[in-house]
C-alpha cells in the first residue's frame, strides 16, 4: 500500500519502522523541532529522525487548518494513513483524502481512555490490564470505530516501561491489520465504560502526601520518568521515580525511619529511585550517602 505515516514521539517509531519494511510509505508528517535540553536548541521529533534514517520524506506543518496544507496532503495519493501519537487535529479533508481513511494506534483498550495521556492514566488508577486498538479516525476524540485491540497487563511497569511494551505491540497489531484489512470489520465502541485520560499537567506532578501510600505508588509510577512525580526537601525538589508501599504510620510527609519511609494518608511510602535536580537518577542507598534526610523531618 502506498501509506502516508503520522507521528511524533518514541512511541510511534516501531510502527513506522514496521510498515517500512512491508509498505510504501511515501511521507511522514510530524511535530516540528521545539526547543529541547540546556541548550534549548530546536531537537527534532523521534519520528522525524527515524524517518530521515530510512529516507521517506518528512514534513512538519504547524496545522493541517489550511486549504493548501490539505490540497498537499491529498496529492500524495496514498492508499492509507497511520496516526500513532500524532499531536495535531485531522480535519475531515485530510480524514477523508486516503483511499482507506486514516487508522489511529491508540494505547488503550477503548473506549477506556480516550485522550491524550492513556498510559500514564491506566497506571495511576491502578488498572491491571491496559493495552492497544487499532480505530478508523472520525473527527470526535478517539471515538471512530474498532478493528482490532489486544490486551497487555501492566504488571508493575512504570509509564516509560510500559509505553515502549505498548509501542511494539501497536507496530504488529497495525501490520496484521493492513496485511487482511477487509477482514477487520468496524465495530462501533460501546457507550459504557467511557473515561477520558486528560493531559498531565505540571501541578499534577506534586506529591501530595495526605493520599494514602498505595494511590502514591501508582502515581510515582504513571509519571516515571518524566515528568516525575516530585516532593521538596530542604528547599530542593526531588524527584521521585519509583516507590513501594511500607509498614508504619506518622504525621503525612514524615520521614519516620533512617531510610527515608515517608508516612501518608494511610501507610508508608518507601522511595527505592530518586533523582536530585541536576543529577542522573539514583538508588535510594546512593542518594542518602550523600544528602541525609534524618527521622523526624518533614517532606513538602
Amino acid at each position: 500500500m502506498r501509506v502516508i505515516f503520522m507521528g511524533s514521539p518514541d512511541f510511534a517509531v516501531p510502527t513506522l519502522d514496521a510498515l517500512a519494511r512491508r509498505h510504501d510509505v511515501i511521507c511522514v508528517y510530524t511535530q516540528p523541532p521545539r526547543p529541547a535540553g540546556r541548550g534549548k536548541a530546536d531537537r527534532p521529533t523521534a519520528v522525524e529522525i527515524r524517518a530521515r534514517d530510512l529516507g521517506i520524506e518528512v514534513r512538519s506543518p504547524r496545522s493541517l487548518k489550511g486549504t493548501e496544507e490539505q490540497d498537499a496532503f491529498a496529492a500524495l495519493d496514498a492508499d492509507v494513513a497511520v496516526v500513532a501519537a500524532y499531536g495535531l487535529i485531522l480535519p475531515q479533508a485530510v480524514l477523508d483524502a486516503p483511499r482507506l481513511g486514516c487508522l489511529n494506534v491508540h494505547a488503550s483498550l477503548l473506549p477506556r481512555w480516550r485522550g491524550a495521556a492513556p498510559v500514564q492514566r491506566a497506571i495511576m488508577a491502578g488498572d491491571e490490564e491496559t493495552g492497544v486498538t487499532i480505530m478508523q479516525m472520525e473527527a470526535g476524540l478517539d471515538t471512530g470505530p474498532m478493528l482490532l485491540k489486544r490486551g497487555l497487563p501492566i504488571d508493575g511497569s512504570n509509564a516509560s516501561e510500559l509505553t515502549q511494551k505498548l509501542a511494539e505491540l501497536g507496530a504488529a497489531l497495525m501490520v496484521e491489520v493492513l496485511d487482511d484489512l477487509p477482514r477487520h470489520t468496524p465495530i462501533a465502541q460501546p457507550a459504557e465504560g467511557v473515561t477520558y485520560a486528560s493531559k498531565i499537567s505540571k501541578d499534577e506532578a506534586r506529591i501530595h502526601w495526605s493520599r494514602p501510600a498505595v494511590e502514591l505508588v501508582r502515581h510515582v509510577q504513571g509519571l516515571a520518568p518524566f515528568p516525575g512525580a516530585w516532593f521538596e526537601v530542604g528547599g530542593e525538589r526531588i524527584k521521585l521515580l519509583r516507590a513501594e508501599v511500607s509498614a508504619g504510620c506518622g504525621t503525612p510527609g514524615e520521614v519516620i525511619d533512617d531510610r527515608l519511609t515517608v508516612a501518608t494518608g494511610n501507610g508508608a511510602l518507601r522511595p527505592l529511585t530518586l533523582q536530585r535536580s541536576g543529577k542522573s537518577a539514583m538508588p535510594l542507598n546512593e542518594l542518602l550517602r550523600g544528602f541525609a534526610v534524618p527521622k523526624g523531618t518533614r517532606l513538602a
